[in-house]
């Protein structure tokens, strides 16, 4: 919680100036400054430390210079990062002090606008006091000159996020946390920015991350990837991949985005057949989710034994090994759900990762496969999976509401949240449905949204498009309810 803090007296300022700056020895402002402390984190329900309250990132400037060692083994290495990040923010109260997330890495210097800044560690955060205070509504740029070896972070459900390294290569990933294993930040969904990430890395390999490739460029044996987000993203779905890919930029049409695919060696001929997909998928996605939120698309393809899961990574998901057609179906649909319409916490995953999966059901229905009713009986009959622990494990609790941490990943958040989807769609007709997949989407473009916004907006809907229909109960017994719900 923000606290008001003292001015220094100037008695004291002899003896304060005696305190190196990179050893803050309290949390408040510079002597002649007014104001408070930005919280240490945004009380998340489920990573309460999680993001910094008192400014709003605009933009980050991230620039990496990283070395890549590997031995015979592929567990023997060693990374090491030379990062400088200018992190652009504007001040949402009166900041004697703010935090920013950063966990592992050393820190040499910080400055703000330019002039040094006092500085400490404690935990995750990276506690910043100006020189001078800054007014509500300044916009500032903090610059953090940091080092070392990046950090892979365990998850609460046991994942492995942050910095993995891989056999040739890393990956940096970052759902929910990891993103400030590799550069500090605001890392909380609830705060979307713009991104420069310009990489260096031995000339042998590629850099791949968000947005678009805007330079490249070898020098001594280094080579140099600029890439340039300039639609708004959460930290979690920046990405960064090094390795030695085989890049793919397959020639589209002049409406469609382009598309840039970076697919370790080994997966390439496995993978190469779907990939291709990526456009026609594009397609029927703008069909049914409305226009594509961003100017680019693809995939980040590794080896399966690399990384544990796909992520819907902004732009260019990343898969492990060669995906089929449902993931990719998946991920990319989290271009419009999760990624342009993002959660306002990590209570709201099902916004997530329930339309994803309807997503993958609207696929297979459209393309000769299961329909979505028969995917929802399926689940409820308790025959969708391949053993009863997984089916049962649907009902374990409600979508919007997982019981901790440890579950925002788990069946409920997916397949019982894509129910309450084909609730609502049976409850309002398919013509509304449809309209309100496009509307949700547009109406909430490059911006965040709560479970409360979305059922506020649903009800809104159907008022419209179907005046009969009762959404509440859906809420009470689907959304919210324990157990298993009766199927009528």
């Amino acid at each position: 919680m923000s606290r008001s803090l003292p001015v220094v007296p100037a008695a004291l300022l002899a003896a304060a100036l005696t305190f190196t700056l990179t050893s803050c020895t309290d949390e408040g402002a510079g002597p002649g400054t007014s104001g408070t402390r930005g919280t240490a984190g945004l009380g998340d329900p489920y990573f309460p430390k999680l993001g910094n309250g008192g400014y709003d990132v605009t933009h980050y400037a991230l620039t990496l210079d990283v070395d890549i060692e590997r031995g015979k083994d592929r567990d023997d290495h060693e990374d090491h990062v030379d990062g400088k990040a200018v992190v652009t923010a504007r001040a949402k109260q009166n900041l004697s002090a703010f935090d920013l997330d950063l966990k592992g890495m050393d820190v040499e210097s910080v400055t703000v606008d330019g002039a040094e800044a006092r500085w400490k560690r404690k935990g995750q955060e990276l506690i910043v006091r100006p020189a001078h205070a800054l007014e509500k509504g300044r916009t500032f740029r903090t610059t953090v000159r940091y080092s070392g070896e990046p950090r892979t972070i365990t998850d609460p459900d046991g994942s492995h996020e942050g910095w993995l390294p891989t056999a040739d290569g890393a990956l940096a990933l970052g759902e929910p946390t990891g993103s400030m294993a590799w550069f500090p930040g605001n890392h909380h969904p609830s705060d979307k920015a713009t991104y420069d990430i310009t990489v260096t890395v031995p000339q042998r390999l590629q850099a791949v991350s968000n947005g678009e490739l805007r330079r490249e460029s070898t020098k001594d044996g280094r080579t140099t990837f600029a890439w340039r987000s300039t639609e708004p993203m959460a930290s979690y779905l920046a990405a960064l991949g090094i390795g030695a890919y085989e890049i793919r930029r397959p020639t589209v049409g002049e409406k469609k985005p382009p598309v840039y695919m970076a697919v370790d060696p080994e997966e390439a001929e496995g993978s190469r057949e779907v990939l291709d997909e990526i456009p026609d998928i594009i397609d029927w996605a703008e069909i049914n989710f409305g226009p594509y939120p961003f100017s680019s698309t693809g995939a980040i393809v590794e080896r399966e034994e690399d990384v544990e899961y796909a992520l819907e990574t902004q732009n260019r998901p990343v898969v492990p090994g060669a995906p089929d057609t449902s993931l990719l179906v998946h991920e990319l649909a989290h271009q419009w759900y999760g990624n342009s319409v993002t959660p306002r916490s990590w209570r709201d995953m099902w916004l997530n990762e329930g339309f994803a999966t309807y997503a993958e059901w609207l696929w297979q229905e459209d393309h000769g496969g299961d329909s979505a009713q028969e995917n929802f009986d399926a689940l409820w009959e308790g025959d969708y999976f391949d053993t009863d622990e997984a089916d049962e494990g649907v009902w374990a609790f409600p979508p919007a509401e997982p019981p901790s941490a440890e579950h925002i990943s788990d069946s409920p958040v997916y397949e019982r949240a894509a129910m309450v989807l084909h609730k609502i769609r049976q409850a309002i007709g398919d013509d509304a449905f449809f309209d309100l997949l496009k509307g949700w989407a547009t109406a909430r473009r490059h911006g965040n949204a709560s479970t409360a916004d979305f059922t506020a907006y649903a009800e809104k809907h159907a008022e419209k498009t179907a005046p009969d229909a009762d959404l509440k109960p859906i809420w009470e017994e689907w959304l919210y309810g324990e157990g298993k719900p009766k199927k009528a």
